[in-house]
């Protein structure tokens, strides 16, 4: 199994530790043809990209894809900031990206407190204290990550049931019938070998992505590995590895609306 692609990468524009440039050498080196540059989305309070420095952003992916010759994509791990499946991803900032991720995270600005209580409280709480989610914690996550992907042209949803918890199979078919990727993320063990099963029963297609805050981790795969080892999925199911690339959900919205 080789990477083609990695979609999911950090740099100091939120918290991770090398450019753009390095990154996409880092890319390069492993034989990649894309990577992402993803970082946190405008919401989070400690890391969030700034709407300032898209700019600039923009200017150093240019660059490193003049000097690597890696496709870079712009783009954005989002945030899922209310109930009702709204991300910090606005309808006028679209223009400005190539692929558009978006996962549950911690330390944001929630569009209302009660937002706050439902996506991050009930979730992390069950994580910090609870040996098992109770149901409505399970059915409340479900239904917040299937609004968000009916509502959102997202391509990836990044590593789905880390510090929170949901359906996968139900959230894995909505990702199904609308053309978003499930990740599986090799900074985080996110998902068992059984769940992955679970969810490809769906129909569901997969993206492998590092998650990666520093160059030297740009197109690991081992977690990824160790867990598709264990599991029934048919590596034909995943569309960044052996040569194959995706096709992304938000480049055809960006084709017919912007």
């Amino acid at each position: 199994m080789l990477l083609t692609a990695d979609y999911h990468t950090h740099t100091p524009y939120s918290h991770g530790k090398n450019t753009v440039l390095e990154n996409a050498t880092a890319a390069k080196a492993k034989g990649l043809k894309e990577i992402g540059i993803t970082d946190h989305g405008f919401n989070h309070i400690l890391f969030g990209l700034k709407r300032k420095k898209l700019g600039d952003l923009r200017a150093e992916i240019s660059e490193a894809e003049k000097l690597t010759g890696v496709k870079v994509l712009m783009g954005m791990e989002s945030n899922i900031i209310s109930s009702k499946g709204e991300t910090d991803m606005k309808t006028e900032d679209l223009k400005f990206f190539d692929i558009y991720l978006c996962g549950i995270h911690e330390v944001l600005k929630f569009k209302k407190l009660s937002d706050f209580y439902h996506i991050f409280m009930r979730n992390y709480s069950a994580y910090k204290f609870a040996s098992k989610p109770s149901e409505k914690v399970i059915s409340n996550t479900t239904k917040i990550y299937i609004e968000t992907i009916k509502n959102n042209p997202i391509d990836i949803l990044t590593h789905i049931n880390y510090k929170c918890f949901c359906n996968l199979k139900e959230v894995a078919k909505c990702c199904a019938d609308y053309g978003t990727y499930i990740e599986i993320n090799t900074k985080k063990r996110h998902v068992s070998a059984e769940e992955l099963n679970s969810m490809a029963e769906t129909g569901v297609r997969f993206v492998i992505d590092s998650d990666a805050h520093s160059a030297d981790r740009v197109g690991d795969t081992k977690i990824a590995e160790e867990i598709l080892k264990d599991a029934d999925i048919p590596l034909d199911r995943i569309d960044n590895i052996d040569g194959r690339l995706p096709k992304f959900r938000f480049a055809e919205f960006k084709a017919k609306n912007l």
